[in-house]
């Protein structure tokens, strides 16, 4: 059975409400899905190697004056315990959360991006961004996750994945 692996970094709640809504939506589009969710702080490399799919998700963050960067605990993974891991051109997908009030809005996209390219992971489509509270965007999270499905459906291992 199929594993997608979703890493998320959530300190509000926000990032971790759009995964379990995002995963919800998934398992009944894809039953034959095995999903799990681990937060960052307790995610390591083989987490992101054993997984068939790969779901990051994030929020933008603003630290030490510096706006734009992702939650301490997912770059603490990039950085820290999953600096060297090789994604093997896998399948992933990203999710990025961030706040209008600030000038780089949801730049935590560009950073969970960085780390599929130096990472040879491969993005499925292009990232969902939520920007501000995420709890009255639901129809747009369970649109995006319609898409990831298809898109999944669509990947030539798939048909291997199901049966192997």
């Amino acid at each position: 059975m199929p594993t997608l692996v979703a890493i998320y970094a959530s300190t509000s709640g926000h990032t971790e409400f759009v995964v379990r809504a995002l995963c919800a939506k998934l398992q009944t589009l894809l039953p034959e899905l095995k999903i799990e969710q681990i937060r960052a702080e307790r995610a390591e490399t083989k987490d992101l190697e054993r997984a068939d799919l790969l779901l990051l998700a994030s929020g933008t963050w603003n630290i030490s004056g510096i706006e734009g960067q992702l939650n301490p605990h997912m770059s603490a993974l990039f950085t820290e315990r999953a600096k060297n891991v090789d994604l093997q051109e896998k399948p992933a997908a990203i999710v990025s959360l961030g706040d209008d009030r600030y000038h780089f809005t949801a730049r935590a996209t560009e950073h969970l991006q960085h780390f599929f390219r130096e990472h040879r992971g491969k993005l499925l489509l292009p990232p969902l961004v939520i920007i501000n509270e995420p709890y009255d965007q639901e129809e747009r999270i369970g649109r995006w996750t319609e898409k990831l499905a298809t898109s999944i459906k669509a990947l030539k291992e798939w048909a291997a994945l199901l049966s192997g």
